[in-house]
């Protein structure tokens, strides 16, 4: 993370804002949302068919559910950049009543407390006069991309590999707010509670925890703008957790409440949900369960190809470049390799420009198809500590952290 010196972004359009919630808002409590695109995508697993609808401040995206929303990024938009576009940034939401109604966000502050000296509360306009703002290129993954594809499939939202997006963040850094209101010694956890609320009292909270040194780590930002603009209203406007390298169930949307305890926080969004087997690899057989668990965290390592889809045709001695991102969390990309052939050999690929530890990082490689027929690409990426991808998928009974080196099926005429 470093000090930006961009200029200022632009002010918020607050009419243009009120407009686009008032209609989503709307939407929301009918259970329903506006859509304008009138055509399907069908995802490679069962049950695969989705609709593309359109929400405000969104193109079409892939749409799972409507209360919440959950909404899908086309996996061709990691093909148009390694920055992921704000309008097709996937949205991630658990509790029906959820985004909040800009009636709510007009008046927003963000509380901290608990076991501080001084508790505070803070506006945008307070974090961005009296902390240090900062940037970061970070990739928000949820924790159940790809689960669509998992076998034996299991409950949850069948997600094809469009949950996930790279972004530059612009904020403040969390350690420098929960300093200025003072930490005493002994403190242990830090909590975090957004302004999306469940329909009955039943429901838990979507309440998150990060260990104090965590959160005082330099890099976990409170963040007000995504890719130069202010977070659009679906991905956590006006203020957001990010917690780099780490799966998106720890990025709060709408953060308005952080809370510091003594003891550690067991919330249900802790604890049963969001875990993975405790066994140095986070998998086991499938049908079985861990014996015991920990809470996700990290992200492993993956890799695509993002410039051919499958079923896609190429020209026999006619060059092209094959394009794809790695990303891991937060080690950084050492190494990607390529196999044209199922596997059997395999070619090293340039990396482009490093954004970052946390971010995509692009890969290329020139390829000419010799000989007709099919053609099966494979993408394997490698990080700085040597952490790979396995070359069979591997399974837990949540769907979580999916990283097999992914298979691309084209043919050469």
């Amino acid at each position: 993370m470093h000090k930006s010196s961009r200029a200022p972004e632009p002010s918020f359009n607050r009419r243009r804002f009120l407009q686009a919630s008032g209609l989503l808002g709307a939407a929301a409590v009918l259970g329903q949302a506006p859509v304008l695109a009138d055509d399907t995508v069908t995802l490679p697993f069962e049950n695969g068919e989705r609709p593309l609808v359109k929400y405000p401040q969104k193109r079409p995206l892939i749409r799972h559910t409507t209360r919440p929303p959950q909404l899908e990024t086309p996996f061709s938009v990691f093909n148009e950049s390694v920055i992921t576009p704000n309008d097709a940034f996937f949205v991630r939401y658990h509790l029906a009543l959820a985004p909040p109604p800009a009636a709510e966000l007009e008046k927003f502050r963000l509380q901290v407390k608990g076991q501080v000296k001084n508790p505070q509360e803070f506006t945008v306009a307070d974090l961005k006069s009296r902390f240090e703002p900062v940037e970061l290129v970070a990739v928000n993954q949820c924790s159940g991309n790809s689960r669509g594809f998992s076998q034996p499939r299991m409950p949850g939202g069948q997600l094809g590999n469009g949950a996930m997006g790279n972004a530059r963040w612009r904020g403040v850094r969390l350690s420098d707010v929960l300093q200025a209101c003072g930490l005493p010694a002994g403190v242990r956890q830090a909590t975090f509670n957004g302004m999306d609320r469940p329909v009955v009292p039943e429901t838990p909270d979507f309440v998150k925890s990060l260990e104090i040194d965590q959160a005082l780590d330099g890099e976990v930002m409170l963040a007000y703008s995504m890719n130069g603009e202010d977070l659009p209203w679906l991905n956590g406007y006006p203020l957001r957790l990010v917690v780099p390298g780490h799966y998106g169930t720890y990025w709060v949307k709408h953060l308005n409440e952080i809370t510091v305890l003594n003891e550690a926080f067991s919330g249900y969004w802790m604890s049963p949900a969001y875990r993975i087997p405790d066994n140095g690899c986070g998998f086991t057989e499938p049908g079985t369960t861990a014996k015991q668990t920990i809470p996700i965290n990290r992200y492993n390592v993956r890799s695509f190809l993002t410039s051919l889809a499958d079923g896609a045709q190429v020209k026999v001695g006619v060059p092209l470049t094959l394009r794809g991102i790695a990303f891991d969390g937060g080690y950084g990309m050492r190494e990607v390799v390529v196999s044209a052939d199922g596997g059997e050999t395999w070619r090293s690929a340039r990396l482009g420009q490093d954004l970052g530890k946390y971010s995509f990082r692009e890969w290329t490689l020139p390829f000419t198809p010799a000989v007709a027929g099919k053609l099966e690409l494979k993408v394997k990426a490698t990080n700085r500590l040597g952490q790979s991808q396995p070359l069979e998928p591997l399974w837990n009974p949540s769907g979580y952290l999916r990283n097999v080196v992914e298979t691309v099926r084209v043919t050469a005429v």
